[in-house]
């Protein structure tokens, strides 16, 4: 039996705005090649390197592509690349791309795009800028091929080129990639299986992508974010409506075929839905972090961001924010994440439980004496208002003066960059999540990466720890990475880039007639089908 609701007189107002972007019905004769999407968050950022938002890197695979992909078992696969050669020496990689390659204006992929590309991206992430350490030059070769020519041999060159969470490397052409990295890009212009219909873009509500036809999809059957990416719809579309009883109702009427973030509490009643199915795509899941911000008081100081560990209770985060104990981890305390090769509790001995009598006194010797604290609050995202109304609670349980900012999601995210003091309009903490596999990892980490002005919002500054993170790195036996790894961990405990709230899963839901749908970690939008 269908789930009914009784919609409130706002939410009323909310369906009648929005029926405008319900084009047509299930019974709609090209209803099959148009899958309708309620996203998370507002498009806003159309530059993937220049923002870690998620909404923009989902974008990103719609539109763009990369050199080398993840299967399901995390290793890199070449992607736009044909073929590839390492030197003996492990310094020289060569790149053949795979041939008909084009961008969306119709002019070939060439290899001075690709360089452009990287060149680019090395500066805005994590592992980039690790990569970009190492690289001595980048040249093209002939009209599909180029070469990368190392200072030194480094293992973790194709995993960093395969990455895909926060800043995925995506190749743009050259002109665009010339851009530079403290200025977003102006044109829109990958060479991905989807175009973004930029005519049809309305901000606030609405972002169109339809088939590239011009797509050469690689051979291999889809494989987490490798292989063949398929697109079997003509027309994307994402609708950005901000109130998920609405969006549950549209699910549920055959309005929109793809709920991309339910809120958790509204699982149990996804699945007694026979016309719905719930799927756990990300089967890693994602953690739950506070970041402070690093460049003003009191969290320069490193008592007041080691304050933030004895604030925290697991469980009664994950309460807030999932509800449902199959949803989420009891306790995950590593940065690496649980259930992940890299996972550690080292130094984690007294940090399970609450101890706010240790927090007042850790503010108190960082100098903290009543200052209002800005903390980010989204109005738009359900599990993380959660969590920030968790953390408001237990910092005024210590004595903070704690002043929230509340907010849609897209302009926190821009209130986030601002390194402006929070009495001029900036930020103490904020909440955030994150997963996939560089998570796990201390080099792919992206809100972990303590590299100063290179670091993510927030800015870490620990050229100690960072140190650790590059022996880590080059390190070639197991043993030794281990130990480096509970090092680098104690380190971070001690210096405290963010502090982890929980680890939980984020299913989607889509119409039972929705076919497809891939285990990539994030959702994306190629070998899928409706029937």
């Amino acid at each position: 039996m269908a789930f009914r609701m009784k919609l409130a007189p706002g939410i009323i107002a909310a369906v009648i705005l929005l029926a405008g972007l319900f084009v047509g019905g299930p019974a709609d004769a090209d209803d099959k090649k148009t899958l309708k999407v309620a996203v998370h968050a507002d498009l806003k950022i159309l530059d993937p390197d220049w923002t870690t938002m998620w909404i923009t890197l989902r974008y990103g695979y719609a539109v763009y592509d990369t050199l080398f992909a993840l299967d399901s078992s995390y290793n890199p696969k070449p992607e736009m690349v044909d073929t590839y050669k390492i030197s003996s020496d492990g310094r020289t990689y060569s790149f053949t791309l795979r041939p008909g390659l084009k961008w969306h204006d119709g002019q070939p992929v060439r290899p001075e795009d690709c360089i452009a590309s990287l060149k680019r991206w090395m500066q805005r992430d994590a592992m980039g800028q690790h990569l970009a350490k190492y690289v001595q030059t980048m040249e093209p070769l002939d009209k599909l091929s180029f070469k990368m020519i190392l200072k030194e041999p480094y293992g973790l060159v194709l995993r960093t080129l395969a990455k895909h969470s926060s800043n995925a490397a995506f190749m743009m052409p050259e002109r665009v990639a010339k851009t530079p990295a403290s200025a977003q890009i102006k044109e829109t212009i990958g060479s991905g299986p989807f175009r973004f219909k930029a005519d049809e873009w309305v901000p606030g509500h609405k972002v169109v992508f339809e088939r590239n036809k011009d797509y050469i999809p690689r051979k291999e059957p889809a494989d987490y974010l490798s292989g063949g990416k398929v697109v079997k719809i003509d027309r994307l579309e994402w609708l950005y409506i901000p109130d998920n009883n609405t969006i549950l109702s549209a699910l549920t009427a055959g309005e929109i075929d793809y709920f991309e973030s339910p809120p958790l509490e509204y699982i149990p009643v996804l699945k007694k839905n026979p016309d719905v199915v719930v799927h756990n795509i990300n089967p890693l899941g994602v953690q739950g972090l506070i970041k402070p911000n690093h460049l003003h008081p009191p969290f320069n100081n490193p008592k007041a961001r080691q304050a933030l560990f004895y604030l925290v209770n697991q469980e009664e985060f994950m309460g807030a924010v999932v509800g449902d104990p199959d949803l989420y981890l009891k306790y995950c305390g590593t940065f690496f994440m649980c259930g992940s090769e890299n996972e550690t509790s080292a130094g984690l001995e007294g940090l399970r439980g609450p101890n706010i009598e240790k927090a007042k006194q850790l503010f108190k010797e960082a100098g903290y004496n009543g200052e209002p604290i800005v903390v980010l609050q989204p109005t738009d995202r359900p599990q993380y208002n959660a969590a920030t109304m968790v953390l408001i609670q237990q910092l005024r349980k210590a004595g903070v003066n704690v002043q929230p900012l509340a907010a849609d999601w897209s302009t926190i995210a821009s209130i986030r960059a601002k390194k402006d003091p929070p009495s001029k309009g900036g930020w103490n903490l904020f909440i955030t999540t994150h997963g996939e596999p560089e998570t796990a990892t201390p080099l792919g980490n992206g809100w972990f990466n303590s590299d100063c002005e290179l670091a993510n919002a927030g800015w870490a500054c620990d050229p100690t720890l960072m140190g650790m993170v590059d022996k880590w790195a080059r390190a070639t036996d197991k043993k030794v990475q281990r130990k480096l790894l509970d090092d680098i961990q104690i380190r971070a405990l001690e210096t405290v880039p963010y502090v982890p709230y929980g680890q939980y899963f984020q299913p989607i839901a889509v119409r039972s007639n929705v076919r497809g749908v891939l285990k990539s970690g994030l959702p994306v939008y190629w070998n899928i089908e409706k029937r």
